[in-house]
């Protein structure tokens, strides 16, 4: 399990009311939305992607998560964020969900995403900038 400070990037992300499962805490289906908008929000702001007009999209090749403690509304959670693999076209996120001021998360796991033009939909080199922001997230294994 990873720790708070494996990852480089955090993103607060309270949840919401529809978050909840009728067992009072949050959804699995939500920590993968989660995920994706950790990622999506840091690459749109700090990776220049354009998700309505830019050349280059990211479409997800696969995810996972671990569940390991559970969240619920009303809360903030820490949605951290590190590149563990970053190749030509593709990238693979590491992602921990941590409640405020825990070292340790309630969930982990990671999401891979191949980049593609978006008229043709086959795998195109990362942009320059892209590229740039993500390399500040990247970690050794």
């Amino acid at each position: 399990m990873s720790q708070r400070d494996n990852y480089r990037h955090f993103l607060p992300l309270p949840t919401r009311w529809k978050d909840n499962d009728i067992y009072g805490h949050v959804n699995n289906v939500e920590y993968y939305s989660y995920f994706d908008t950790v990622i999506n929000t840091y690459l749109i702001l700090e990776g220049g992607l354009d998700i309505h007009a830019g050349g280059v999209i990211g479409v997800c090749a696969e995810s996972h998560c671990k569940f390991l403690g559970e969240l619920a509304f009303p809360e903030t959670i820490d949605a951290g964020l590190r590149v563990e693999h970053l190749g030509n076209s593709s990238v693979r996120y590491g992602i921990g969900l941590f409640r405020p001021g825990s070292d340790t998360p309630a969930a982990e796991g990671w999401f891979v995403h191949v980049f593609v033009d978006r008229a043709q939909r086959r795998p195109t080199p990362l942009p320059a900038p892209m590229r740039a922001a993500l390399e500040k997230l990247r970690t050794t294994p």
